[in-house]
This record gives C-alpha cells, sequence and structure tokens, in this order.
C-alpha cells in the first residue's frame, strides 16, 4: 500500500517581545503574511500555519521550519514574537479580543468564557484517507492509542501567571466544549454525518467545523485528523507526534479490514477510559505515568511511549519511518517534555519571562535546513 501523506497544521501565540504578554495583534502579523499559508484564529492572539500535505516526513519538517521562519521575521519586525506552545505564561484575560469574523462573535455570544479563555494552540495532524467509512471507523478505533501523543506535546503548565499542576493543561481547558474528546462509534459516515447534523438542529453547535474530537474526519479534507495535541515548541516534536499518528492509522486500518473479513474480533473501544487515560496524559506528560493502552494499568511513561514506537515498526519501516522516527523518540524522552523545561526555566529566577524567551528560542530553532 502506497504511503499516505501527511499535513499539519500548527497554532502560533502571538507575543509583545517587549513584555512577553500575550497580544491581540495577530491581525497585522497577517496582513504581512501569504493567506494560502496562514490564517487567523479565534482569539487575534493566535494564527494558524497549514503545511502541504508530504508523503516523506523530512519534506514535512523542512516544509514546516520554512513557515516558522516566514512568520517569526515578519513578526519580528512588528516588534513581535512567535510561541509555539499549548499556552502562554503570560496572559491578561481582560486585553485579549476575539477575531473579528461573524463565525467567532457569534461564537462568542454562544459560549461566553469558554470563547474567552479560547488562549490555547494545539498541533493538527492530517493523514491521509479517501475512504470516509474507513476515516469514521479509524478515528474510533484509534482513540486508546492517542493519550501517549499528548504527553509527547504537552507543553502548557502555565495558565494565566500560575503553575496550573498539569502538563497540558491547554487538554483542561479544551474539554469544556461540548463536543471534545474521544469519538464514539459510527457504523457509517452516513451515520456519522446524521450524528453532526442532529447536533447542528439541536443549536448546541452552528457547524461541522464545531466538532472537536481527538481524532475526527475532517470536516474539509480527505483525512483523518489528529487534534488532541499541545503546539510544540520543537519541530522535532511535530514530526514525531505526525510520524507515530500515520503509523497508527496504517496498523488501525488493517484490523479494520481483517474484521470486516471475519478474520479478527471487533475490538471494543470503552470511552471512559480513554477519558481517564487522556486526564492522566494531561497531568503528567513524560514525566509521570500513563495509562496503558492495552492493560489499563499505570506505567512509567518512557515505558508506554518505548512500547508504542516498538509495536508500531512493521508499519514505521514500510513507510520508512522507523529509523527518523524511532530516533526522534529517543530524543524526546531524554530531553523531557516542554511543560518540565518550562518549569525548570521558572525555577532559576522564579521569573515567567524566562519561560517565554525559552519558548520563543525554541520555536526560532528549526533545525530542519529552514535557512536564515
Amino acid at each position: 500500500m502506497p504511503t499516505s501523506t501527511l499535513g499539519v497544521e500548527e497554532e502560533f501565540h502571538v507575543v509583545d517581545i517587549r513584555t512577553r504578554h500575550l497580544v491581540s495583534r495577530a491581525g497585522l502579523l497577517l496582513d504581512m503574511l501569504p493567506q494560502e499559508c496562514f490564517t487567523e484564529e479565534l482569539q487575534r492572539s493566535t494564527l494558524e500555519a497549514n503545511s502541504r500535505p508530504f508523503p516523506r516526513l523530512e519534506d514535512l519538517a523542512r516544509d514546516l521550519s520554512a513557515m516558522r521562519a516566514t512568520v517569526i521575521g515578519r513578526a519580528e519586525q512588528l516588534g513581535l514574537g512567535v510561541v509555539a506552545a499549548g499556552s502562554v505564561p503570560l496572559a491578561d484575560l481582560e486585553q485579549m479580543k476575539i477575531s473579528s469574523e461573524p463565525r467567532y462573535e457569534q461564537m462568542l455570544d454562544d459560549y461566553q468564557l469558554l470563547t474567552r479563555e479560547q488562549l490555547i494552540c494545539g498541533t493538527h495532524v492530517h493523514a491521509e484517507l479517501p475512504d470516509r467509512d474507513l476515516a469514521v471507523a479509524v478515528a474510533h478505533r484509534l482513540a486508546p492509542w492517542v493519550p501517549p501523543l499528548l504527553a509527547l506535546s504537552a507543553s502548557s503548565p502555565f495558565w494565566l501567571g500560575a503553575d496550573s499542576g498539569y502538563a497540558s493543561y491547554r487538554t483542561m481547558v479544551w474539554q469544556r466544549w461540548p463536543t471534545a474528546g474521544p469519538m464514539a462509534r459510527y457504523e457509517s459516515a452516513a451515520e456519522y454525518e446524521r450524528m453532526i447534523a442532529a447536533l447542528i438542529q439541536s443549536g448546541v453547535i452552528s457547524d461541522p467545523g464545531m466538532i472537536y474530537f481527538d481524532i475526527r474526519p475532517s470536516a474539509h479534507l480527505p483525512t483523518v485528523e489528529l487534534r488532541i495535541c499541545d503546539a510544540c515548541p520543537r519541530v522535532d516534536d511535530v514530526v514525531l507526534v505526525a510520524g507515530l499518528f500515520r503509523a497508527l492509522v496504517a496498523r488501525e486500518l488493517e484490523h479494520v479490514r481483517l474484521e470486516s473479513a471475519g478474520r479478527a474480533p471487533v475490538r471494543e473501544v470503552q470511552l471512559e477510559a480513554v477519558r481517564a487515560a487522556t486526564w492522566q496524559a494531561a497531568r503528567s506528560g513524560l514525566e509521570g505515568r500513563l495509562v496503558d493502552p492495552v492493560e489499563g494499568v499505570p506505567q512509567e511513561a518512557g515505558e508506554i511511549v518505548g512500547a508504542l514506537v516498538e509495536g508500531l515498526r512493521p508499519q514505521l519501516e514500510e513507510s520508512g519511518d522507523w529509523v527518523l522516527v524511532s530516533g526522534l523518540a529517543r530524543d524526546a524522552l531524554g530531553r523531557g517534555s516542554s511543560a518540565e523545561r518550562q518549569r525548570r526555566a521558572y525555577t532559576r529566577r522564579g521569573c515567567l519571562s524566562d519561560v517565554v524567551d525559552m519558548l520563543l528560542a525554541e520555536t526560532r530553532a528549526g533545525g530542519w535546513d529552514a535557512g536564515p
């Protein structure tokens, strides 16, 4: 089977270089950027970069690095900085503004504080999957395997000037939305679409783009989309998550085909267990214990991630990703989560601006032939 393409959407915070605070100036920055790659988000303090789809992880990494170099260069001309992380430690909620697009203004009216507090950024990975029935099946069945990917990306320990006690507090903020969390099982794309139509008819959401499941069939692309992860300061971690996600999709597709042929039992997914494992990953990151996706028992994060990578070796070798992904996983476990690095930066002087400076530096350091 040919290797599917991968694309990534990266969300970035915009901060004032002088104060290190989050600022609602993304619109000025977007005016200087190519519209085909960069778009506005709900908050005016956030923008999104959209990669092209690539079959090779190395090419995806170079594209992500090049986009980062572009947006950082333009930001510097405005006295701004760009941060890829789940949250920025320094933010004044009263100073934040919603983008003026009518859809976002309606969301503010409907959801109130949820909308105003959406000061978070994520990494979204799209794995090519043109068959929407298969995308629906895979999105549900992959749910137990994504908490370790969240742990690898965890980069939001600070929230509105305080240590949240979580590695990914972005997850806690995000899960308040009515359609967030793991996706239930649907027998077909048609049944899935009927569920979306019913939610829209209920008035709780206004359009299919407001389906915020951890993994979902894309609303506008022939892909299955991973949405659970924090934005990652290091491009390496984005590439690692993307490579693991594609391998997970490939493995699950094979299981679905075996089940359809009656050659394997139908695997049940307990959403309550997935929610618990997701909470644990958000709480601990890579520095504590995660829930084993198979046994449902706590184990050290390094053991869980190591077993995940090793278990995906056949798929990673088939796509040519084994050497790169296994090496990136070792590096990620060796340096620990971004959340832990941020806390270490803070404890040196008790200064949150030091945390922002570290995030700015890590976001800048592409390392994939991004150029000057």
